[in-house]
């Protein structure tokens, strides 16, 4: 089957470690969890190999070939603790399979079936060149576009939970004071069209930020095997962010 790598794609729901867990099994559940998150995590390895010299259409067969591979080899079976992060585990692997791909037939490979994973040749390319511009190392941009892929999957679970609870155009509103610091002021035009006072709405955003953080939280969770490793790959992203 062929599942679309969306940028929006759902949230991770699954572990990383339960993933693992599965070992050698092929269950239905432990498959979904591993498209899940490269779903989620495709554009950090795209934009890596572009920033490597990897011109569009070979990052994008590489990828969708990497990809591929990992869930129909089930590559994770031989994960050792020091690939117990999803982030480093991916980079790791993808530069193995790129340093073997001169011995392999790819198109040969492609044209032996369907597809596990597709990617939209025109959205990888549109995101790319975003980051076109900096100088960022091929490292430095992958832990960079990681850690966006973090703070996106989580806030598309905040908009899913409050299009759940019918508030969907109150977080339209107030989306964008997640993450910029609001000046004087700035609430009493959001609170005009909610019909509530500035201070109601500095209590929803309170509200909204803390609930986004303790998201990004579950879904740097669901990248790591141990716990212990939480904190530091939490301090990982945030330097990743500030560049």
């Amino acid at each position: 089957m062929s599942v679309p790598l969306d940028s929006h794609a759902a949230f991770a729901t699954t572990h990383w470690s339960e993933v693992l867990a599965a070992g050698e099994t092929t269950s239905p559940e432990s498959q979904r969890a591993l498209e899940q998150l490269c779903r989620a995590y495709w554009f950090p390895l795209y934009a890596y190999l572009r920033r490597r010299g990897h011109l569009s259409p070979d990052a994008q067969d590489l990828v969708q070939d990497f990809l591929a591979h990992l869930i129909e080899r089930r590559a994770f079976r031989e994960v050792t603790p020091d690939k117990g992060r999803f982030r480093s585990f991916l980079i790791t692997c993808l530069n193995h399979f790129v340093a073997d791909a001169a011995d392999r037939d790819r198109a040969q490979k492609r044209g032996g079936g369907g597809a596990l994973l597709s990617l939209h040749a025109g959205q990888a390319d549109q995101l790319y060149q975003l980051e076109a511009k900096n100088e960022l190392t091929a490292d430095q941009l992958f832990d960079q576009r990681w850690a966006m892929a973090v703070l996106g999957q989580a806030l598309e679970r905040l908009r899913a939970e409050q299009v759940a609870a019918g508030k969907e155009p109150m977080f339209a509103l107030l989306r964008p004071f997640l993450t910029d610091t609001a000046e004087a002021g700035d609430y009493e035009p959001v609170a005009a069209k909610l019909r509530l006072t500035p201070n109601a709405v500095a209590v929803a955003v309170n509200r909204l930020r803390s609930r986004y953080r303790q998201l990004v939280r579950l879904e740097v969770a669901a990248t790591v095997v141990n716990p212990s490793d939480m904190e530091a790959e939490m301090q990982h992203l945030l330097a990743a962010m500030r560049g």
